[in-house]
C-alpha cells in the first residue's frame, strides 16, 4: 500500500456524481450505524409520516458530510478516467 495515497472510506462512483459502497471497515461501520438509526427512527417515528421524512432528511446530512470528508473527492464521472 502506498503511504502517500490517502485512504478513502468511500470510493467515487464509476458513473455519475457521488460515492459508492464502502471499501473499508470504517465505512461499513458508519453505514451499519446509519442504517440502524434510520430503522429505529422508522419504528418509533413512522406513524407521524412528516416527522419521519424530516428525520430521514436530517439523517442524510451527517452521512453526506462523512462521505465528503472520508471519501474520494466528488466530481462527475462517466466510466474509466
Amino acid at each position: 500500500m502506498d503511504p502517500t495515497k490517502p485512504k478513502y472510506w468511500f470510493p467515487a462512483k464509476k458513473y455519475g456524481w457521488g460515492w459508492g459502497p464502502p471499501i473499508c471497515w470504517q465505512g461499513w461501520l458508519v453505514m451499519i450505524i446509519w442504517i440502524m438509526l434510520l430503522t429505529a427512527g422508522g419504528i418509533f417515528i413512522m406513524p407521524a409520516t412528516a416527522k419521519f421524512i424530516a428525520y430521514a432528511i436530517f439523517m442524510c446530512l451527517p452521512l453526506s458530510l462523512i462521505c465528503y470528508l472520508k471519501g474520494e473527492p466528488p466530481r462527475w464521472r462517466w466510466g474509466k478516467d
